[in-house]
């Protein structure tokens, strides 16, 4: 493997402390949680009591104050033992940036701590029952009455829809403006009027708790406001760089994990009265599958850096994690073959890697809004 450089001595403790931290608290329960549908919620406080929640939220809002690369290793870690039901990275990596980037320091106070704590669980809504990558044709709508917004509409496919304290709503507070009517505005949990739909039941994922979420005539205070009012469009895509390099880092951590589970049971597994290893064509896939990880992790810290340096473009994003969804997608289906009929018993590792592989080339932008952002970008000039 080639050795990695973008990480010192501190971030391979911190590393350890997760993992630690992961075998102990989460591993144990996983499957029970894959039956009941979602995590315990008190996992959120046990995480944020050891710093594992939000870790670049500056110290005067609660947070450590750390960079990016926290969160790289926490998602990490979490990917390689395939605990798919974590939110984490929903929550420290997406949802709680737009309330550090953007939020007044009203908002920050009333939130940020208790983000970091895993007192308050974060989503953010913005996909709709019949709009899916295309945000600018939204149909909930936010419209000003006095000092409060008042929200309409309904959102689905929602991480961690049930355990979510404060929702970032996407909405249209012009809906005759088309991308520059929208907003971003946060909705408390309890409050009247916003309800949480079911528990969507998913082809993988199973521990992760994914909500429809419904906003009759919901009624909130001017001030939950995000930024500006019509400029939540232009916050998205800048924040949509770090979603799509989180989903690239666990792809390639997940596939990564799955090549060395598929080696050590080739070696372990006989056929013809010889290990399954000892077949031509079992070394050859192993090979195959090592080099494209090798070249996408080695790829994918590549951007992490440009990231930390406020380098990473939207091609760039689009581009990692393009590449890195859809290896992950073949190393699962290739290690799974590996594996024979025993690859499709869900008992083993394998089969739930496969299945909770598939939605990372459909959530964070599909695999197809990938390649026309590239692909514009390519023929601009």
């Amino acid at each position: 493997m080639i050795p990695r450089t973008i990480f010192e001595s501190e971030h391979e403790l911190f590393r350890e402390s997760v993992r630690r931290f992961l075998e102990a608290e989460v591993v144990p329960y996983h499957e029970q949680w894959e039956e009941d549908g979602q995590v315990d919620r008190e996992l959120w406080r046990k995480a944020g009591a050891q710093g594992f929640l939000a870790p670049t939220v500056p110290e005067a809002f609660g947070g450590v104050g750390v960079d990016y690369r926290y969160n790289v290793i926490v998602n990490e870690e979490v990917s390689r033992l395939g605990l798919s039901g974590i939110g984490w990275s929903l929550h420290s990596d997406i949802s709680v940036p737009y309330i550090n980037n953007y939020g007044s320091d009203a908002i920050k106070d009333k939130f940020l701590p208790g983000c970091v704590s895993g007192d308050i669980v974060s989503a953010i809504a913005m996909t709709e029952p019949g709009t899916g990558s295309d945000l600018q044709n939204i149909k909930t709508t936010a419209v000003l009455d006095g000092d409060e917004y008042i929200i309409n509409g309904s959102k689905t496919f929602i991480t961690n829809g049930q355990h979510a304290d404060v929702v970032i709503v996407v909405a249209k507070t012009d809906p005759d403006a088309g991308g520059m009517g929208v907003s971003l505005i946060l909705v408390e949990s309890g409050t009247p009027g916003f309800e949480k739909g079911q528990n969507l039941k998913k082809v993988g994922m199973k521990a992760q708790d994914t909500s429809e979420l419904f906003f009759t005539d919901v009624r909130v205070p001017k001030g939950n406001l995000l930024g500006k009012a019509g400029e939540g469009f232009i916050y998205l895509m800048q924040e949509l760089a770090q979603e799509r390099l989180t989903i690239g880092t666990i792809a390639v951590a997940a596939s990564e994990s799955m090549l060395e589970q598929t080696i050590n049971y080739t070696k372990e597994r006989n056929a013809f009265n010889r290990p399954v290893s000892a077949f031509q064509n079992t070394q050859f896939k192993l090979a195959e599958l090592s080099t494209q990880i090798a070249a996408a992790r080695t790829f994918v810290d590549r951007c992490v850096e440009l990231h930390l340096n406020k380098q990473l473009n939207a091609t760039g994003a689009s581009q990692v994690k393009l590449l890195s969804s859809e290896l992950q997608c073949k190393v699962a289906d290739e290690c799974l073959q590996l594996h024979g009929g025993y690859g499709y018993m869900w008992e083993y590792p394998i089969a739930r890697a496969f299945a909770d592989s598939r939605v990372q080339r459909i959530y964070g932008g599909t695999s197809e809004i990938m390649k026309l952002i590239i692909a514009r970008d390519l023929l601009a000039n």
